[in-house]
């Protein structure tokens, strides 16, 4: 028999060998359930995400017959079952942003807190972005947050929402334009992508 913890196949050769041996699966969740688990937690708090994270792989296991196998990370599959059961959360994420640390604000738009710098403090900062992040559009917010807590890139998300990568671009400009507004910064005309480059040709 096969062990789920030691398999080094991909994760879309996984999911085909599952359609004949359901048990393989658990190797997807060994692999991802702490991803999932820690982008649901940052939005939702752990109680609420150990609730998201089993559903997800419920329903990815239910749906895996539907997978595109030509995607050998599964990751943003998953992540995007667990974005689209979170909106069944959203009271309890509204109530999340309430309570966001400087720490997550600095992880989700990194550069706002460097140019705000010394004119606004960190609490303050704090308040107005966790605000911003509640008025944000649902999609919007989703795509930003995949980014930033998600840790995908700009072709991840797009699988992760099922949309083309230039969607993903606007949404991404469009979610800073309203956080760097927030936080009383001009907006810049060229975003920044951290660290994940993003290879998408740009659309005219």
């Amino acid at each position: 028999m096969e062990s789920s913890n030691t398999d080094m196949s991909p994760d879309n050769d996984v999911i085909e060998r599952s359609a004949r041996d359901p048990a393989v699966f658990a190797t997807l969740y060994d692999r991802h359930a702490p991803s999932v688990f820690r982008y649901a937690a940052q939005r939702l708090g752990d109680h609420a995400a150990d609730d998201v994270m089993s559903e997800t792989f419920l329903v990815a296991f239910e749906r895996r017959s539907a997978y595109d196998l030509t995607v050998v990370d599964a990751r943003p599959w998953l992540l995007g079952i667990a974005t689209r059961l979170m909106r069944k959360h959203v009271r309890l994420e509204a109530t999340a942003w309430k309570g966001m640390t400087a720490d997550l604000a600095a992880q989700i738009v990194p550069d706002l807190i460097d140019l705000a710098g010394a004119r606004i403090d960190a609490h303050r900062l704090t308040q107005r972005l966790a605000k911003a992040l509640r008025r944000l559009s649902e999609i919007d917010r989703d795509t930003l947050l995949l980014y930033a807590w998600g840790n995908l890139d700009y072709a991840a998300i797009a699988t992760a929402m099922e949309v083309p990568v230039g969607t993903v671009r606007s949404r991404l400009n469009r979610a800073r334009r309203q956080l760097r507004r927030a936080a009383g910064i001009e907006t810049l005309e060229q975003e920044t992508d951290h660290g994940r480059t993003d290879t998408a040709p740009q659309h005219a």
